[in-house]
């Protein structure tokens, strides 16, 4: 009975490990800092500092790779696009303004295209890996 229930899933797990990995990544190092840094001259800036976004950056690595050694590079980008379009649509939709739909998009088109270039990259190299269970 539980392999009856599990077959549905499996192959959606490529695409589900990146977007959960980014949704979490993301409440990790964003989603705690709120805030505008104001500036002794009165300029403000943030809420995020560069260290937090590197981070982000290089943490998401991890489950890119995990797709994307396994020859799973569509699911890969399209699993870790979809995680951090919707963190930041969950984080930025308070916003009065309406402009965090211009953000939002960014992060939309930004990750898919690195992603897609570091998936590319780590399925060429690693040619040779270990192919996947999952299909």
């Amino acid at each position: 009975m539980r392999q009856g229930l599990m077959k549905p899933v499996l192959p959606l797990f490529p695409v589900l490990v990146p977007a959960a990995a980014s949704l979490l990544l993301w409440a990790a190092w964003l989603g705690w800092d709120q805030q505008r840094d104001v500036h002794p001259d009165g300029t403000t800036t943030g809420p995020y500092d560069a260290w937090q976004v590197i981070g982000l950056v290089v943490t998401l690595l991890v489950p890119v790779y995990w797709a994307a050694s396994r020859r799973h590079v569509a699911a890969a980008v399209l699993g870790t696009t979809a995680g951090l379009t919707a963190a930041a649509w969950a984080d930025w939709s308070d916003d009065s303004s309406g402009l965090f739909v211009i953000g939002v998009g960014m992060v939309m088109v930004g990750s898919l295209a690195v992603t897609a270039v570091a998936s590319t990259v780590i399925a060429s190299v690693t040619r040779g890996g270990p192919r996947s269970a999952i299909r």
